[in-house]
């Protein structure tokens, strides 16, 4: 009879052969894919996961609001049903038609940050969302994404000026300054540092010189603790992270809550739909505090495995990003690297938060929390990196598309 050592040996080489044969047949089959099927089946199961727990975290608090413990769940239902809608429309655009429309896109995102603060429905002292019939619109989350499709265009257009002196990297400064000064009129501080670091990654990435980027830092960080002194609001946010448990029934009630429920939430979790925490003692538990209802119900175990799927997703949009400039694609280049970055600061500033990590900001996980305006904006994005995909994959040229020069044309 062969020995163990013998039988491992013989065992291996079957094992590396059959794990080889799978890795030549998924390399095969997205070879042959029109679209990238991981970043489309993340997206898919970080959605699902995000139905799941919406309908978990929501059902005491949509129990007291409406009488119907469903209510929270069939919205979020119904947006994404209407997101997903929306994506295959985008789907079907090309990159070029983007970039043709950036400017007014810009002027759109605008528009409606103007808009809000005159005719928008006020929460918890603040102006973000705008009624249109039944549904409610973030405005901020369209912001983004439409400001940093034209940041894509404008450091396509603008890249040696970008590069090579200052007035190209401070014109992009000056309108991240007019967009943030509208979003703290709302007021939305969390919004504010989002955009900001997203357009400092991509004007990174674009070649801009290293001394602006500490400079431009320095300056920002001046700015955030003039914003975090002068509201006393967030002067308390501040305080309470840094010693919720001094407060626990007053400025530091949230955070003490949270960390709770991720204490209670152990490895494996309570279980699913077993949250104490969501019984109206944590606030905003199906919003921006949904990871907190996670760990408690799915654990430490359930926490990473999210983070991971969202990581995934954030590495795959960067990769993607460099695909795209490696073929000369720059517009889709610094877009893709834009939304990665995004999807990946609002995560890290959302689980931050949460897990007392840094100060609570009112920021979604994406995918994840309820919130018709974040899930269609970023399902957007999404089928965005999509379409970069197919483009860069069937070597895509649009046969209407004109050439956008570096220097002239475009929106400015």
């Amino acid at each position: 009879m062969a020995s163990r050592e013998q039988q491992l040996e013989l065992q291996m080489p079957v094992a590396a052969g059959t794990w080889q044969r799978i890795k030549g047949w998924y390399a095969s089959q997205q070879s042959n894919l029109l679209y990238d099927r991981q970043l489309l089946l993340i997206m898919l199961a970080l959605a699902a996961l995000g139905l799941v727990m919406v309908t978990s975290a929501s059902m005491p608090v949509g129990e007291r609001l409406t009488g119907n413990p469903f209510y929270f769940m069939l919205r979020h239902g119904m947006y994404m049903a209407f997101s997903l809608v929306v994506a295959g429309v985008v789907l079907t655009q090309p990159m070029s038609r983007w970039e043709q429309m950036n400017g007014w896109l810009c002027l759109a995102a605008i528009v409606m940050l103007i808009a809000v603060l005159f005719v928008g429905h006020t929460v918890n002292a603040a102006t973000r969302w705008i009624r249109i019939g039944p549904m409610t619109l973030q405005v901020a989350e369209f912001a983004k994404l439409f400001f940093f499709v034209f940041l894509a265009s404008y450091l396509h257009r603008r890249h040696d000026e970008v590069r090579k002196n200052l007035k190209g990297f401070f014109k992009a400064l000056i309108l991240l300054g007019f967009i943030s000064m509208l979003l703290l009129l709302q007021p939305d501080l969390g919004t504010v540092v989002v955009v900001a670091m997203t357009s400092m990654g991509m004007l990174f990435l674009a070649g801009a010189r290293i001394m602006q980027f500490f400079a431009v830092a320095l300056t920002l960080l001046i700015a955030l603790l003039l914003l975090i002194i002068i509201e006393p609001y967030r002067m308390r946010r501040v305080t309470s992270f840094w010693s919720p448990w001094d407060d626990p029934f007053g400025s530091g009630y949230q955070l003490t809550q949270s960390l709770m429920a991720f204490g209670r939430g152990d490895w494996f979790g309570q279980g699913l739909g077993n949250s104490v925490q969501k019984l109206q003692y944590l606030p905003e538990a199906h919003t921006d505090f949904i990871i907190s209802i996670m760990a408690e119900e799915l654990g430490f175990i359930g926490v990473v495995v999210t983070v991971l799927l969202l990581f995934a997703l954030v590495v795959k949009a960067l990769f993607l990003g460099q695909r795209a400039l490696r073929q000369k694609r720059p517009f889709s280049g610094y877009l893709a690297h834009g939304i990665g970055i995004w999807f990946g600061f609002q995560t890290m500033v959302n689980v931050g938060a949460a897990a007392g990590l840094i100060p609570t900001k009112g920021l979604t996980i994406p995918f994840i929390s309820y919130g018709g305006s974040s899930l269609l904006a970023m399902t957007i994005a999404l089928a965005i990196l999509l379409r970069i995909d197919y483009e860069l994959r069937v070597n895509y040229r649009d046969p209407g598309q004109k050439p956008v020069s570096r220097v002239r044309g475009g929106a400015q």
